[in-house]
């Protein structure tokens, strides 16, 4: 059976693809081994490792990583269990990718300067460092406006469904709520909260942050939102 932990993080983000563009046209403009950091299940390493790239996934979450891990077969697709914050590889690398809004999860300002001196260490002469920004969330709560659709898959009979509830404005981030639910195959249900916080930051910050690390900040990019899923802005970082 999928553990829990890897099911929810397909759920919720396995089908988001409106980024992969973008880091394709990186990865084959870097023409060397790619870092994806918060790699996850495996979204964007597996679809960069079956176009004939390098890479190694990087996570905090091992279950996560056993579970790219044999999903990738025979791809050249490496995976290390290390904080974003903390990790040394001993190699350097073309273009380091850290997708999803990850580097808004770090912990504000000091985990950010943590991993930036992590990636420059780890950034080739001449490499990339590409960072998602998520662009401004709306708020919303149960009496102010409609909330996105839920995610939804069935798996082996039980129906399991993430469905957002709130995003709550806090001083220096958002929290997004979700409510993730079973029903199996009696008709049982479960529910539980689940919430995480994103650090407000913008692309002039993290500029200046990585100017601060040694990087040199690039025009950033743009990801566009659609009817399911917000923008984001790609921060561009060059070592």
């Amino acid at each position: 059976m999928t553990p829990t932990a890897v099911l929810w993080h397909d759920l919720e983000c396995g089908g988001y693809a409106e980024d992969l563009p973008l880091w394709r046209e990186l990865a084959d403009a870097a023409g060397g081994p790619v870092l994806d950091v918060g790699a996850g299940t495996g979204r964007v390493a597996l679809d960069l490792a079956a176009r004939g790239h390098e890479v190694v996934a990087l996570d905090a979450d091992g279950e996560l990583l056993q579970a790219l891990a044999e999903r990738a077969g025979n791809l050249p697709v490496e995976t290390v269990r290390a904080d974003a914050r903390d990790f040394a590889l001993g190699r350097r690398f073309a273009l380091v990718l850290i997708p999803m809004q990850t580097i808004q999860l770090l912990g504000g300002p000091p985990g950010r300067a943590a991993f930036l001196r992590c990636s420059r260490e780890h950034l080739a002469p001449g490499g990339l460092l590409a960072a998602a920004l998520a662009d401004a969330l709306e708020g919303f709560d149960a009496e102010h406006d409609q909330p996105p659709l839920p995610d939804v898959r069935e798996i082996d009979g039980t129906v399991y469904a993430s469905r957002p509830v709130a995003v709550r404005e806090t001083g220096d981030g958002v929290v997004i709520e979700r409510i993730r639910e079973t029903v199996d195959r009696a008709g049982r249900r479960a529910a539980e909260g689940d919430a995480i916080k994103l650090d407000r930051l913008d692309a002039a910050t993290l500029g200046a942050e990585g100017a601060a690390a040694g990087l040199t900040a690039l025009e950033p990019r743009a990801v566009p939102a659609t009817d399911e899923y917000v923008g984001s802005t790609v921060v561009m970082l060059r070592g």
